[in-house]
């Protein structure tokens, strides 16, 4: 593992621990027998107890300050430090021995952290896509000033990235980035109309936090996937082409030049994409299960229907007209993801009030610097949460 001797325990830190991704890293930090130096959540004091006991970190920061209080009391027979508030976050970072950080933090409150980690010039296995999508040429270009390594831990990246192995960039011609389509792939706007919050949470084929399954079922998360693809390989997005494949099987793939497809395929298990970026670029044995062919039978590949789904269209669109544009695709989502599921507006409100924060956000394009587009994104909340008020 990079930055770690031979023979030494690997040391790493994840962020955004109580949630699907990080817990599924501590899985495979524990079956791999790492150390975990850091750990951060927002105000899951129980999980966050669990974890600190089961691993011991050095340092454990909540977000929340009176979870942080809660668990600091929880944990007082333990050496575990515990610190309080997201600005404690990226010190910690700083202060922090590991030599890989998982950043499975949700949403665009990831951003500051994946800065601060790429600072250290040390390994980054990034799960926070709103990094991406908020700032990916401020990110992008810091990951290269501080020689970082950044390596994708989303299912379809981690094996685009491992797909590009098997040429050069200039021999791509363009990366297929697979979508399971969600719970509601072929529905009409008038179905869409009648879905409720659980029929948009029971995913058909993966296991994930809420606000990530609605994105799922709504292609947001896909076109977020092809900002996030577009500056992790350096490609455009009209040379990323998504297919619906319901199977989850192929997780993505590239076609090169010579019209050869290399794709990866496994099991539909994230612990999979986590373990490889823990262990790249040795593989190891893990947890997830072997991918049995004749199972599977047979895997179909289909077009997503941007005319029921608008906001994929509209991931490409924000990505085109640059500046603080994705920003405010993404916090508009994230307002209108959680009126949705606290029951406030109904599911194709979600479209209408990102579409709608969106066309009163123009001026956005002008933002460069990573305040101005901090600055955006503040605004696009405010717009976005007068549009969902009851």
């Amino acid at each position: 593992m990079s930055g770690t001797a031979p023979g030494e325990t690997p040391v790493i830190a994840v962020l955004g621990s109580t949630g699907s991704v990080g817990r599924q890293t501590l899985e495979v930090a524990a079956r791999q027998g790492f150390s975990v130096d850091l750990l951060t959540a927002h105000r899951d004091v129980a999980t966050m107890e669990a974890q600190a006991r089961a691993f011991l970190p050095r340092t454990v920061v909540m977000a929340d300050p009176a979870a942080a209080g809660e668990l600091k009391t929880r944990l007082a027979d333990t050496p575990v430090r515990v610190l309080s508030g997201a600005d404690a976050i990226p010190a910690a970072i700083g202060e922090s021995r590991a030599a890989t950080f998982v950043n499975a933090i949700l949403g665009e409150a990831g951003l500051l952290p994946t800065l601060a980690v790429l600072d250290t010039g040390r390994r980054l296995a990034l799960a926070n896509k709103e990094s991406l999508v908020v700032a990916g040429e401020i990110v992008m270009r810091r990951a290269r000033e501080r020689g970082a390594e950044l390596l994708p831990v989303d299912s379809e990246h981690s094996a685009i990235f491992q797909c590009l192995s098997g040429g050069r960039h200039g021999e791509v011609k363009r990366l297929l980035l697979t979508a399971s389509g969600g719970p509601f792939y072929g529905y009409t706007r008038e179905q869409l109309a009648a879905v409720r919050v659980e029929d948009t949470l029971r995913h058909p084929t993966w296991r994930m936090g809420a606000k990530i399954t609605v994105d799922s079922a709504t292609l947001m998360n896909k076109g977020f996937e092809i900002i996030e693809a577009a500056h992790l390989f350096g490609v455009t997005p009209d040379r990323i082409t998504v297919l619906v494949h319901p199977e989850s099987i192929i997780h993505s793939a590239v076609e090169y030049i010579d019209n050869t497809v290399l794709a990866e395929l496994s099991k539909p298990d994230m612990r999979a994409c986590i373990q490889h970026a823990l262990t790249y670029p040795a593989r190891v044995a893990g947890l997830t299960g072997e991918l049995d062919l004749f199972s599977v039978g047979s895997l179909t590949f289909r077009a997503p229907d941007p005319e029921t789904f608008p906001l994929l269209p509209l991931a490409k669109r924000a990505f085109s007209d640059g500046g603080a544009m994705p920003a405010v695709v993404n916090a508009a989502n994230e307002v209108a993801v959680a009126a949705f599921l606290a029951g406030d507006i109904s599911f194709l409100r979600i479209f209408d009030t990102v579409e709608t924060t969106y066309a009163r956000m123009g001026h956005a394009a002008r933002a460069l610097t990573l305040d101005e587009i901090l600055s955006m994104d503040r605004e696009a909340r405010r717009v976005a949460a007068a549009l969902t008020e009851r």
